[in-house]
């Protein structure tokens, strides 16, 4: 059976004390349910974090990390470097770091293995925006998104990889894929991944939703069976809402 994950990605939200003052709360709450659970503060924050939650089972990642592992690259961090603080998982290809930064998939590409060839876990995100699925273009995108980036993978990689699939259309914007859409989109890349790599890399390998999750809609997007989880924006950055929702299950 797949491992059922609720992953908050708190984007640049959160100083010390309030990063703090919220792991707090998440971590004292008694949780009912298996579902694993991750928490992405912002780099200022890891550190302190990973303390914070060493006597928890909430798994601290990172939000971003460079295609290099060293050199003159001013402001950015390194695989061993977060590895040297306890983080052992890292969020790439978000579609924020595509739109406002311009990481191409041969970027991510480059940040996908050089995290993996420096023992980090990933969770890779891609999806469509709103013109390619007014278009009818949405799996062709996908696609593409994945085979540029996934398709020189060992098998033996994709047990340290989590996809998640965030239709660029609904992240921050109210709106959200139904679950139906959800799922059809998940069952493609299931499928996509049985294609290339077999079924027993597709039966196993966790596929997030990302996009507007919100407590309200969290069970029905869950239920959905090639749904594993979700990955989470704002509503992660509230104590009541990220716990309705790891409830979800």
């Amino acid at each position: 059976m797949r491992k059922k994950i609720v992953a908050g990605n708190w984007k640049m939200n959160n100083d010390a004390f309030e990063t703090e003052t919220l792991l707090n709360k998440i971590k004292k709450y008694d949780f009912k349910n298996d579902v694993i659970i991750m928490v992405s503060p912002s780099f200022t924050n890891l550190q302190k974090s990973v303390v914070n939650l060493s006597d928890s089972k909430i798994e601290v990642i990172a939000q971003n990390v460079n295609e290099y592992e060293k050199g003159a690259f001013t402001g950015e961090v390194s695989p061993s470097m977060l590895k040297s603080i306890g983080v052992l998982r890292v969020i790439i290809g978000h579609s924020e770091r595509r739109s406002l930064y311009n990481e191409t998939d041969n970027v991510l590409k480059k940040k996908i293995y050089n995290a993996l060839n420096n023992g980090l876990k990933i969770i890779f995100c891609f999806g469509e925006q709103i013109n390619d699925r007014k278009n009818n273009n949405e799996f062709e995108i996908v696609k593409n998104q994945l085979s540029n980036t996934l398709f020189d993978l060992k098998n033996a990689d994709w047990d340290n990889i989590i996809l998640a699939y965030e239709p660029v259309w609904a992240i921050g914007t109210g709106e959200n894929a139904t679950p139906e859409q959800a799922q059809q989109m998940h069952f493609y890349i299931r499928n996509w991944i049985k294609i290339n790599f077999g079924s027993k890399i597709s039966d196993i390998v966790p596929i997030l939703y990302g996009g507007s999750v919100k407590p309200n809609n969290a069970s029905q997007i869950f239920s959905q069976p090639d749904v594993d989880g979700g990955l989470i924006g704002g509503a992660s950055l509230d104590f009541n809402a990220f716990i309705e929702i790891i409830n979800s299950f």
